[in-house]
């Protein structure tokens, strides 16, 4: 039986990804850690605990005691509130790293899930179909932390053997918690807008074109790529991921066929020029080619989905 840890647990993915790994190895056995003192409500069907991440002999020390078989490394600090404190992005989102990859260089940690991002991509990157090799210069902190994320964790399996493996995630839709500082979140933040009866202002552009992916898929993905065989995951810095590819426009005329009376609006601020840099779609053949990778959610499925379980309170 799998004893796992994931730490950034409190934020939009990992709230989830506690929620299903505890239905997967038990609820005692997915121990979910956080910057907060207090365990969110979500996650206190099972142990919790505080850390902070940058505390490297702190979290060393417990990781060593606790003999955790999976550690998932979530914390960061997501690409449009990284723009706003660039040093700090830098610091928790490259140091936390290399304090789990020591540890499971060290034989402390088995396996490790790290998760990049379409962020790795940048203005000179193919926009359509982008494919998982290619050129990646970054114009973000958290794109250029998120790259440097991913040569760390090829560098240490190609050196040392350490089991990492990693998605680029495109943007996430959830319902289950609130937005947490990305330029993608305005597929989030826009359900419970429309929920309320409330016009919506987008900071993009209404033909800014993004991937995104459905929470649940995101999730299902990385339980996937944890479990696939040792000898099928044959990229060590990141798979692309895709799921579905829409503009604000498109996503409002998706809500519109449920709510025919909901308005948007269209203000761009700096979050636009982040936008700009990112891909259109992405191919993600290989994910699919070497642990059979495919997503569910289609445009229409997630505006259902989202209009009937956001809860206003959460926002």
């Amino acid at each position: 039986m799998s004893y796992v840890l994931v730490i950034g647990a409190g934020g939009q993915i990992g709230t989830e990804l506690v929620l299903a790994l505890r239905k997967k190895h038990g609820k005692h056995q997915v121990v979910a850690a956080d910057i907060k003192t207090e365990c969110p409500p979500l996650l206190s069907s099972g142990p919790y605990v505080q850390m902070d991440v940058l505390n490297r002999d702190a979290v060393r020390n417990y990781i060593i005691y606790k003999e955790f078989d999976e550690i998932y490394l979530l914390a960061a600090l997501l690409s449009a509130t990284a723009e706003k404190n660039p040093d700090f992005a830098w610091r928790l989102n490259m140091e936390g790293l290399i304090t789990i990859l020591n540890l499971a260089k060290e034989g402390h940690v088995k396996k490790v899930f790290w998760p990049s991002s379409i962020a790795v991509f940048g203005p000179s990157t193919p926009l359509d179909n982008t494919p998982q090799t290619t050129v990646m210069e970054p114009t973000t902190v958290y794109g250029i932390s998120k790259l440097a994320g991913e040569r760390w964790c090829e560098y240490y399996h190609t050196k040392f053997g350490v089991d990492v493996r990693s998605i680029r995630y495109p943007g996430l839709i959830s319902y289950k918690s609130p937005p947490g500082g990305g330029t993608t979140d305005y597929a989030v933040d826009i359900f419970y807008k429309a929920k309320a009866g409330k016009p919506f202002k987008s900071f993009l552009k209404e033909d800014t074109m993004l991937p995104m992916m459905f929470m649940d898929d995101a999730i299902r993905a990385t339980l996937e790529i944890m479990d696939a065989p040792k000898k099928a995951i044959r990229i060590r810095s990141a798979y692309n991921l895709a799921g579905i590819s829409f503009t604000p426009k498109q996503l409002s005329e998706a809500i519109q066929k449920i709510i025919p009376s909901f308005q948007i609006t269209y203000c761009p601020d700096f979050r636009q020029q982040i936008a700009d840099t990112w891909p259109n779609s992405i191919d993600d053949s290989q994910a699919t080619h070497d642990w059979n990778w495919k997503h569910q959610f289609d445009i229409d499925a997630v505006a259902r989905i989202m209009l009937k379980k956001v809860n206003l309170n959460n926002f």
